[in-house]
């Protein structure tokens, strides 16, 4: 079947009959009203009692209306994806399309970096006493810091660690280390790094639903995956390039999985080689589990476990092997995290703002692509005509594995507050839900990603 074939049928025949463009701008109203009640009542509490430490709730970020050199390039990328990025999309060669999403969604993120300036949004971003930048010195012996790493965790330690050092294990720093090590040290290379690593992500998406044989819904998700708004907080954050790293440890598990895979145990050994780095990077990072098992579902094959399984444990024996017990210091990390403002931020606000939050970073579009999506569960149609295909299935359950992650991280209450990045990892496998929604309507959708990141960007000062 030629390629042109293959989409013409596609459009035919995937995605659930739960059509209605009605009922998605209906589900999108509901997520702003979410938002919106999350941005009241967050304000009010904030101005009553002083207790959930950001200035615009529920994000991280003030109210700073403003342009930069950033504006027009970003306006144009925005206008150029949604108006031709669906016909490129079906029309590139595989691996064009994947090489296209990564150049775009790097440009874009750098555009809206740059909408702050480029010292306030790249070079300086990363400089904060509180980021990782400020310990790099402390790294000359590196195997002494390691070992040593726990005993610095806890505020009233001697040399306690800045907060995202504290936060993290080691091997987010080690990242920033090691590029000190090699001439790319100081603000500028950090914030290039992430923005480089971190657009990579779209295309890891992209060649994880094509290993799962869902590659039509992979093009159609492209150009959402290039302007989805989560890109605010991927430029300048570390936790773009945790996502990007999590992101391709998913799609070489899915590569290993796929049937005739060239060199299915290299693929996953490593991919767990990515994802063991991942949680030496976030302990957060330990919920890609729910993810990964979704992928081997997807393509119904668990024979790539025990060897991804190999590689996360090679990552885990190195780490120990130095002197560093993950257990010891997510314990620590617990004490931490209560010693500074998450002792005061309420969880009974941020276990529901944070789901505001994550609907603002995915976008309208994909909020409505979620609306669309059937049960992943076998035999759980939920009165459709019809059962869903495998590809409308593969994306139902990879957004599924993600807000079941999601999910977790809120009631954990680990997560009170400052999700736009460190979810990062996880809204990034909601976005093909896109996939399910008309391909008339692409194009209206993909202008309201752009005009969502546009606005947040330019009103908002964010954070990260």
């Amino acid at each position: 079947m030629t390629q042109p074939e293959l989409h013409r049928n596609d459009r035919k025949t995937t995605g659930p009959p739960r059509s209605g463009l009605r009922a998605d701008l209906c589900a999108v109203a509901l997520a702003g009203l979410l938002f919106a009640a999350a941005a009241v009542v967050g304000t009010w509490i904030e101005r009553t009692h002083g207790v959930l430490h950001v200035a615009w709730p529920p994000l991280y970020a003030s109210w700073l209306p403003h342009t930069g050199p950033g504006t027009v390039p970003a306006l144009a990328l925005a206008a150029a994806v949604a108006a031709c990025g669906p016909a490129v999309a079906r029309a590139l060669p595989w691996p064009a399309l994947v090489g296209a999403a990564w150049a775009a969604s790097t440009l874009w993120t750098a555009a809206l970096a740059l909408v702050d300036g480029w010292r306030r949004g790249i070079a300086d971003r990363l400089l904060s006493p509180h980021e990782y930048l400020s310990s790099v010195d402390r790294f000359e012996d590196a195997g002494a810091a390691v070992r040593t790493f726990t005993r610095h965790i806890l505020v009233g330690q001697p040399d306690n660690w800045p907060t995202h050092v504290a936060g993290h294990p080691p091997g987010a720093v080690l990242t920033f280390v090691a590029l000190d090590r090699v001439g790319l040290g100081g603000g500028e290379w950090a914030g290039l790094w992430c923005i480089l690593v971190g657009g990579s992500a779209a295309a890891a998406v992209l060649v994880a639903m094509r290993a799962l044989g869902a590659e039509a819904s992979a093009r159609r998700a492209a150009p959402f995956l290039v302007l989805l708004p989560a890109a605010v907080w991927t430029g300048v954050s570390a936790d773009g390039y945790f996502a990007a790293v999590t992101a391709w440890g998913l799609a070489l598990l899915a590569v290993g999985a796929a049937p005739g895979a060239r060199a299915p145990r290299t693929a996953a050994l490593a991919a767990g080689l990515l994802l063991g780095w991942a949680v030496y990077l976030s302990y957060g990072l330990v919920l890609a589990a729910i993810p990964a098992v979704a992928v081997l579902l997807c393509a119904r094959n668990a024979r790539p476990l025990p060897y991804a399984l190999a590689g996360a444990m090679i990552v885990a024996a190195a780490f120990t092997a130095a002197g560093f017990l993950w257990w010891e210091g997510y314990h620590l990390l617990v004490e931490r995290y209560y010693q500074g403002v998450a002792a005061v931020r309420p969880y009974a606000y941020w276990v529901w703002a944070n789901l505001a939050v994550a609907c603002l970073a995915v976008g309208p579009a994909t909020v409505a692509g979620l609306r669309r999506a059937p049960s992943p569960l076998p035999g759980a149609a939920g009165g459709l005509r019809r059962a869903p295909s495998r590809e409308t299935a593969t994306t139902a359950l990879l957004a599924a594995a993600a807000l079941g992650a999601i999910t977790v991280a809120t009631l954990s209450g680990m997560s009170k507050g400052e999700t736009e990045r460190i979810w990062l990892p996880f809204v990034l496998w909601l976005v093909p839900a896109v996939a399910l929604l008309p391909e008339r309507h692409h194009r209206g959708w993909l202008a309201a990603q752009g005009a969502t990141a546009l606005l947040v960007n330019h009103l908002l000062l964010t954070g990260w």
